[in-house]
């Protein structure tokens, strides 16, 4: 689905020409192009996938996977920077050990913006030893990585700091974001004024589950589906599962997406999502079968474009 203006541009388009109804003048009016300008892009699902498809032949050609402490892990890690590197962004490996094997974190500020007030967000690059992880979850790192390559390809330049993360570990424990979270001193977690966290958002038989962990990040991206005409429910089978959680502990705000894993989809979900009752949200997580068959491309481009959406909306 290609939203060629963003629902918050069309509202905004729609007041302006209210007050020129209104006044009989320009003045005071915003511009459709100037609303456009400040829109959060629409994120082409083609990119994203491309991303997938990277990620699935790294995997392939290191034993199935991209786990952590695997070769898998480090070529994802790699492919990843090498992006954002030349879009222009300042990036750091954070390093930590788990389990006996280096873990990696990759972190990337885009130059410029607040930076005593950081939107973050962020994905877990980690798959399972299992399988490839393409859902689970190269979808979030992938709509992360092409949203920071948007902020890049539009110039954008928000009045706050924006800052992206991928975090490695994450199927041993939440392990990389606990440790970016930990060393943080307390000054520096003050200044996050907000994560946003993204694992699991192509689910091949999807929800659309919003965190309701921070009122103004979850009626962010209510908003946006409210605009798409999508119902959503509130998420609950990841809750505390997932990179949020280190960051929910130190008292920063969080929120996020979620598409559903081995929970049932129940028949009044279908009504309202489509889909197949009594069947798991994902029948291939955690398994060799997650690949980059196992994404629903209507759920993955919606939630990319709610990634940009939010990062937009929240960092201005």
């Amino acid at each position: 689905m290609k939203l060629s203006v963003s629902w918050r541009a069309s509202a905004a388009a729609a007041v302006a020409t209210a007050t020129l109804l209104t006044s009989g003048s320009m003045a005071g009016a915003v511009s459709t192009a100037d609303v456009e300008a400040a829109a959060a892009p629409d994120i082409p699902v083609t990119n994203v996938k491309a991303h997938l498809t990277q990620l699935q032949s790294i995997a392939t050609a290191n034993g199935g996977n991209r786990a952590h402490g695997r070769p898998g892990y480090k070529a994802s890690l790699n492919y990843v920077k090498a992006k954002l590197d030349a879009a222009g962004y300042t990036t750091t490996i954070q390093q930590f050990t788990s389990s006996g094997r280096t873990g990696y974190n990759l972190i990337a500020d885009w130059p410029g913006g607040d930076a005593n007030q950081v939107v973050m967000a962020g994905s877990h690059l980690d798959s399972v030893s299992s399988g490839p992880g393409i859902n689970d979850n190269g979808s979030g790192s992938a709509a992360v990585l092409e949203t920071a390559l948007a902020v890049a390809r539009a110039g954008y330049q928000p009045t706050k700091h924006l800052r992206f993360a991928w975090w490695g570990a994450e199927e041993l424990g939440l392990v990389g974001s606990r440790y970016y979270v930990n060393n943080l001193s307390a000054a520096n977690r003050a200044k996050i004024s907000g994560y946003l966290n993204f694992d699991m958002i192509g689910s091949p038989n999807p929800g659309y589950f919003v965190y309701d962990d921070d009122p103004a990040i979850e009626k962010t991206f209510k908003d946006y589906y409210a605009g798409l005409g999508v119902p959503t429910e509130i998420e609950t089978e990841g809750d505390g599962r997932s990179d949020h959680a280190p960051f929910k502990s130190a008292g920063v705000p969080v929120g996020g997406l979620f598409t559903g894993a081995s929970r049932t989809k129940t028949a009044a979900q279908v009504a309202k999502w489509g889909g197949t009752s009594g069947q798991s949200f994902d029948r291939c997580y955690h398994s060799s079968c997650d690949t980059t068959s196992n994404i629903n491309d209507t759920a993955l481009d919606r939630n990319s474009d709610a990634v940009a959406y939010a990062v937009w909306e929240l960092s201005e």
